[in-house]
C-alpha cells in the first residue's frame, strides 16, 4: 500500500522553526556586516543623525478645539504611552538637505520669509513640502521617514513641551474672560526673540537629546486639527477632524492650513503667527529592528 504524504499543515509546521532560525541568523549576520549600509536606497545616501527614545508613559495636554455646551474649554491632560521606540531626527531638516530634494525635482522650492546664515533649518515650507521630502528621503535611504504625530512630538519635547491651556475655572463660560486670558498669553509670546532662523543646534538639546525643540522654527506634524464636544464630565460627545488643517509645534502649538508656507500671509494660526515653518522627521523601525526588539523582550 502506498504511504500517503504528510498533510500540508504538518509540513509547514516542521519548517516553521528552521525558517525562524534562518531569519534570526540572517539578521545577526547582516548586523555584523554593517546593516545600515544594507538599507541604503536607490540614491545610496545615509540617513540624518537621529535620537532613539525608549517607550515610556507620559502626560500631556491633547490637541484640539474643545467645547462644552458650545463654550471653549481647555483640552484635557491625559496619560499616554509611547509603545515602541521613537527614532527622531536630532535636528530639523536643513536648507542644504532640502535643496538636494529640490535639485532632483522631488520637492518644491522653499519660500522663506527670513533668511538665516550658516547651517540653518529650512523654512518657508508647507505640509505637502514636508511630506514630499519625507518620500524623497525614504527613497534615497531605503528607510521609512514621515512627519511625527503631535503625540510623538510632545513626547520628544519632554519638559519643554508648551502647555497651551489658559487655566480658567472649569465653570467659566464668559467669552470675554477667555479672550482676555488668550490675549495676555499671546502678548507674552510676542516678546520671544530670534525671528531669523539660527544655525542648527543654537537652542541646545533637551533632556531627550533632541536639539532646538521649541526654538525659532515651528514644525509640521501629521496630526489633523479637530473640534471636540464634551459633556460636563469631560466625556467626548462628538469629534470632527479637519485634515486640511494640521498641527504645528514649536514655541506653542497652533493649527495651520496645510498649504501655507508663510503664516503671516494667512492660515489658521492662533494668536501671534509663527515666523518660520519647518520640520523634522521620524523614522519607522526597519524589519531587523522590530525583530531584535521582539527577541529582546
Amino acid at each position: 500500500m502506498t504511504t500517503l504524504a504528510r498533510p500540508v499543515h504538518d509540513v509547514l509546521t516542521s519548517l516553521a522553526l528552521p525558517g525562524a532560525l534562518l531569519v534570526v541568523g540572517t539578521a545577526l549576520i547582516a548586523l555584523q556586516l554593517g546593516l545600515p549600509n544594507l538599507s541604503l536606497g536607490m540614491g545610496g545616501i545615509a540617513g540624518p543623525e537621529t535620537v532613539t527614545l525608549t517607550p515610556a508613559d507620559f502626560t500631556y495636554r491633547v490637541e484640539g478645539h474643545f467645547l462644552r455646551d458650545g463654550n471653549p474649554v481647555d483640552a484635557p491632560m491625559v496619560q499616554r504611552r509611547l509603545d515602541a521606540p521613537l527614532v527622531m531626527m536630532k535636528y530639523q531638516v536643513s536648507v542644504a538637505d532640502y535643496a538636494a530634494c529640490t535639485a532632483e525635482g522631488a520637492c518644491a522650492p522653499a519660500e522663506p520669509r527670513n533668511i538665516g546664515q550658516g547651517n540653518v533649518p529650512v523654512t518657508g515650507v508647507n505640509f505637502d513640502d514636508a511630506t514630499d521630502y519625507a518620500a524623497w528621503l525614504s527613497d534615497r535611504t531605503g528607510q521609512d521617514w514621515a512627519l511625527p504625530t503631535d503625540r510623538q512630538w510632545a513626547f520628544a519635547a519632554g519638559s519643554g513641551f508648551v502647555d497651551d491651556a489658559l487655566g480658567l475655572a472649569e465653570d467659566n463660560a464668559n467669552p470675554a474672560a477667555r479672550w482676555l486670558a488668550n490675549y495676555e498669553k499671546e502678548a507674552a509670546r510676542e516678546s520671544d526673540g530670534g525671528r531669523v532662523p539660527l544655525p542648527l543646534g543654537s537652542f541646545g538639546s533637551n533632556e531627550n537629546g533632541i536639539a532646538d525643540m521649541g526654538g525659532n522654527v515651528w514644525e509640521w506634524t501629521q496630526t489633523c486639527h479637530r473640534r471636540v464636544h464634551v459633556d460636563a464630565a469631560g466625556a467626548v460627545l462628538s469629534e470632527t477632524p479637519a485634515c486640511t488643517i494640521k498641527i504645528l509645534e514649536g514655541q506653542h502649538r497652533t493649527p495651520m492650513s496645510f498649504f501655507i508656507r508663510d503664516a503671516r500671509s494667512g492660515g489658521c494660526s492662533v494668536g501671534v503667527p509663527p515666523d518660520n515653518l519647518g520640520f523634522r522627521l521620524v523614522r519607522q523601525p526597519a524589519w531587523h529592528e522590530r525583530l531584535f526588539a521582539l527577541i529582546g523582550r
